[in-house]
């Protein structure tokens, strides 16, 4: 079964279809309210994101990271917040964001 890339305004969906149709009935079916802007049969069926082209490719592991930060800071959020933003050079709302994350993972 064929692979589809179907993008709307506001989503990027990927689903399995014997045909087009198929494929446009999925989204619409998902989001009745959404214009289908571009449909893409896709060669294989697999699907591959770069992260690069997501702008998160780096050589830092933002977990390890984050839970060094904690670890210094005896799981202050507040400190290792302000840890992370110095080591990582990230701004605040991104510090947050991963420092959040891995206390919800159990640093």
């Amino acid at each position: 079964m064929p692979l589809y890339e179907i993008e709307t305004k506001a989503h990027i969906i990927i689903t399995w279809a014997d045909e087009e149709q198929p494929a446009k009935d999925v989204v619409q079916d998902a989001y009745p309210s959404e214009e289908i802007v571009r449909i893409t049969r896709r060669p294989r069926q697999t699907w591959v994101i770069s992260k690069a082209a997501l702008g998160i490719a780096s050589t830092i592991d933002p977990c390890s990271t984050a839970r060094d930060c904690l670890s210094k800071a005896a799981g202050d959020k507040v400190n290792a917040i302000r840890l992370y933003m110095q080591e990582t050079g990230a701004d605040l709302d991104n510090a947050r964001k991963v420092i959040e994350s891995n206390m919800v993972m159990g640093w």
